[in-house]
């Protein structure tokens, strides 16, 4: 049952969101600590480029099928499927629960938690890595233009230049200077993982209490009811559903390997709260965004639970089956039942020798078989012989220039033969 329970971080969201309801931020303080989220955001990206490490994109780029897959995936497939929820009526789901749920759907994948799926499962962590943080990279621009063209072809409003301004500004350029820097900090920040981790969590939980302070003071607890959040939570599960059943049978019809399924299944179907509630404060910069990113808080929890359970089934899948192909240590391993060489006291044994099976003969075609071979063999024997014995004798006033002077296969060079001592000795050494 403990992997239905909410991990620590969903805890201190849940906290936070309870923080807010109670003791909103306003006024003046309000205003100072806007400011303290927008650079602790700068911060959190300014890490993740930092963190990125450039031998790893490099690798995993060659690997491009795959991360066009995953691509289609995190801004093809969910985006559409989000606009077929438009046609869920007002009445069911309310409209700003509704632009919530489509500007999930427009988001890049998460990092941490698809990685961690990844590799509990057996699947291809590399590609993994270099997925997730390719889809955050795109992401920085595809979700600020998605988000433009589907809201405003529902009507909802378009997406402004000052918004992309703002993101350019505020994300890209702090994690284009921590990739600058990555050659030489990088290494430091991954090994202080745990030291720095408060300062990701910390920006991500800044930005919820400061949205849900607004949210709270323009009355988002009297708007929607216990209802409308149980519709979201339902959305959010169908949603998830059917993107894991395209991702994980969409894999094998198009031939990847079980690895490469396990990354496309986790990559493709999860959505970034990290960088997901850092982007809806700027881009819906003025406005109330508590409801915005209530669906998407909803949808982080529900792609945990769901996921975990997944990542043990192919674990267990992969425990059944033998051990996973990936892991080095087990490729030195005798298997059971095998003794070595050293165990049993034998001596290393040639492999054997295929017969040859000739053709049905009687017994005299199969003598005069016998004997025609016996008589070739004999001949080709005499002739080398007396090959030899010319060589060794003078005669052709040749010699070879090899260490055997008159190997069979030395190469006859055309300077003149030796002493004929040399030749003497070369005759008493040949066999009679």
């Amino acid at each position: 049952m403990r992997r239905f329970l909410p991990d620590t971080f969903t805890s201190l969201l849940v906290c936070t969101v309870i923080l807010a309801s109670l003791f909103p931020a306003s006024g003046t303080f309000a205003d100072y600590f806007g400011i303290a989220t927008d650079l602790a955001i700068a911060a959190l990206f300014f890490l993740h480029g930092a963190r990125l490490s450039r031998d790893v994109v490099i690798a995993g780029l060659l690997h491009w099928r795959l991360h066009l897959v995953i691509l289609l995936t995190t801004f093809g497939i969910f985006p559409l499927l989000g606009l077929a929820l438009g046609f869920i009526p007002d009445t069911i789901l309310p409209q700003p629960l509704y632009l919530g749920i489509l500007f999930l759907c427009v988001l890049p994948s998460t990092v941490q938690s698809s990685i961690a799926f990844t590799s509990m499962a057996g699947g291809n962590v590399p590609a993994a890595i270099c997925s997730a943080s390719a889809s955050n990279i795109f992401g920085m621009f595809l979700t600020p233009l998605l988000v433009g063209l589907l809201f405003s072809v529902g009507g909802h409003g378009g997406f402004s230049l000052d918004a992309l301004q703002q993101i350019l500004l505020q994300l890209l350029a702090p994690f284009i200077v921590g990739q600058i820097l990555q050659p030489w900090i990088g290494g430091w920040i991954r090994a202080r993982k745990k030291i720095l981790m408060p300062v990701d969590r910390g920006s991500i939980l800044m930005v919820v209490y400061l949205a849900f302070s607004k949210a709270v003071v323009e009355g988002l607890w009297h708007t929607f009811s216990v209802a409308d959040i149980a519709v979201v939570v339902v959305a959010d599960t169908v949603l998830l559903g059917i993107v894991l059943v395209l991702t994980m049978f969409g894999s094998r019809r198009l031939g990847f390997g079980k690895g490469d399924e396990i990354t496309i299944t986790f990559c493709g179907s999860k959505k970034s709260l990290a960088s997901g509630v850092p982007m809806a404060n700027v881009i819906f910069a003025g406005q109330s965004i508590g409801a915005i990113v209530l669906p998407l808080m909803l949808f982080h929890q529900i792609q945990l639970m769901v996921c975990a359970v997944i990542a043990q089934k192919y674990a267990a899948a992969a425990a059944r089956s033998g051990p996973p192909r990936n892991r080095p240590a087990d490729q030195g391993r005798r298997q059971p039942g095998l003794n070595s060489n050293k165990a049993s006291g034998n001596k290393k044994r040639r492999p054997k020798r295929s017969a040859v099976h000739l053709p049905k003969q009687d017994d005299d075609q199969l003598l005069t078989t016998c004997a025609s071979m016996a008589f070739g063999a004999s001949t080709g024997s005499a002739a080398i012989a007396i090959l030899r014995g010319f060589m060794a004798s003078g005669i052709l006033r040749r010699r070879s220039m090899c260490s055997r002077p008159f190997f069979s296969e030395a190469a006859v060079t055309s300077t003149w033969s030796a002493s004929w001592k040399r030749r003497s000795k070369a005759r008493l050494a040949m066999p009679r």
